[in-house]
């Protein structure tokens, strides 16, 4: 029994380092040597969705453990001395998301070489560009900043030379180009199907929202005006919101648009399996990849508002790498 540990940021990367564990793929590893540190964040919803998600996981079988470390008044965080003892004693690491800052500063922690990546897909295709043609090492693609020297380390340690391991489990498989020795295997959402699944199916037409506003990738009144216009052209009846939303967007996005906001305590994926479900989802985001897979075979079409990119306008989050990067996201 390989000892793993599982670190993650938020409900989705729970979900997929449930996936992970306990779907059906090539390579499963026995979930029985699988353990989750949650970092939780300070924001709110996303913390109760992970106390949510945290409790689903344990019943499941796999062991979570909650880490507050970011709750501090300044400075750098605490690490407790359990999760230190967890990271220098794992034989494998599964991580949820190597541009985190926090992560960096981890993974010193770590003897091992064996890595797992899990996500949903699009921030790994930027990774793996990255890895395999040695270009700059990890950093969000909506952020200014240049890489820093803990980023630096992180490539380098994922990078499958010397030793090393690198597999990634991924809802796009067939897009990346991963350096020699990589491994990839799909996450098809087989456990969500199988736990959750078919949902309920009406007709309809849901929209499933974003944060891109929040991140500062479009103008909050933009989208609230696209919203509006998008809402009245399809009928829409309902608005799955983003965990990240601004409370007063949603107020507003209610109100005009004549939505009924849906926020759920769980994951999207998880959500909509559960149902009742529009027959048609229009996407404002990337979850179209993963809400296609987690609702395949339920009859439910699934189509991205693929001129979501074309209403960006300067903010303060935004670059040229990061508009050039969602366009290529919204329109394939």
């Amino acid at each position: 029994m390989t000892r793993t540990l599982a670190l993650v940021e938020n409900p989705l990367q729970l979900l997929n380092v449930l996936e992970w564990a306990l779907g059906e793929h090539d390579g499963a590893p026995d979930p029985e040597g699988c353990e989750a540190a949650v970092l939780l964040p300070r924001d709110p919803a996303t913390r109760h969705q992970l106390g949510v998600m945290a409790r689903l996981a344990r019943a499941e079988g796999i062991g979570v453990g909650l880490y507050d470390i970011r709750r501090v008044p300044v400075g750098f965080p605490r690490v407790p001395a359990a999760l230190v003892s967890k990271l220098a004693g794992a034989e494998r690491l599964v991580i949820g998301d190597p541009f985190s800052r926090m992560l960096q500063r981890l993974l010193p922690a770590a003897r091992t070489r064996d890595f797992v990546l899990v996500d949903d897909g699009t921030a790994t295709l930027e990774l793996s560009r990255r890895l395999l043609a040695g270009s700059p090492p990890p950093v969000r693609w909506h952020r200014r900043r240049p890489a820093s020297a803990a980023a630096a380390r992180v490539a380098r340690r994922m990078a499958p030379e010397d030793g090393g391991h690198l597999e990634v489990f991924s809802c796009r498989t067939s897009e990346l180009e991963l350096p020699p020795g990589s491994i990839t295997s799909a996450n098809t959402y087989s456990w969500a199907r199988q736990r959750y699944g078919p949902p309920q199916v009406h007709p309809g037409v849901d929209l499933i929202g974003s944060s891109l506003a929040e991140n500062g990738l479009i103008g909050f009144e933009r989208y609230i005006r696209g919203i509006i216009s998008l809402a009245d052209q399809v009928n829409a009846e309902r608005y799955f919101a983003d965990r990240r939303e601004d409370p007063d967007k949603l107020r507003l996005i209610a109100e005009h648009a004549e939505l009924e906001i849906v926020q759920p305590e769980l994951p999207v994926e998880l959500a909509l399996l559960k149902g009742p479900v529009a027959n048609t989802l229009i996407s404002l985001s990337a979850t179209v990849h993963t809400l296609s897979l987690a609702l395949a075979g339920t009859g439910v079409e699934i189509t991205v508002c693929a001129d979501l990119a074309d209403r960006l306008e300067p903010g303060p989050g935004r670059s040229e790498r990061s508009a050039a990067f969602l366009a290529e996201i919204m329109h394939e």
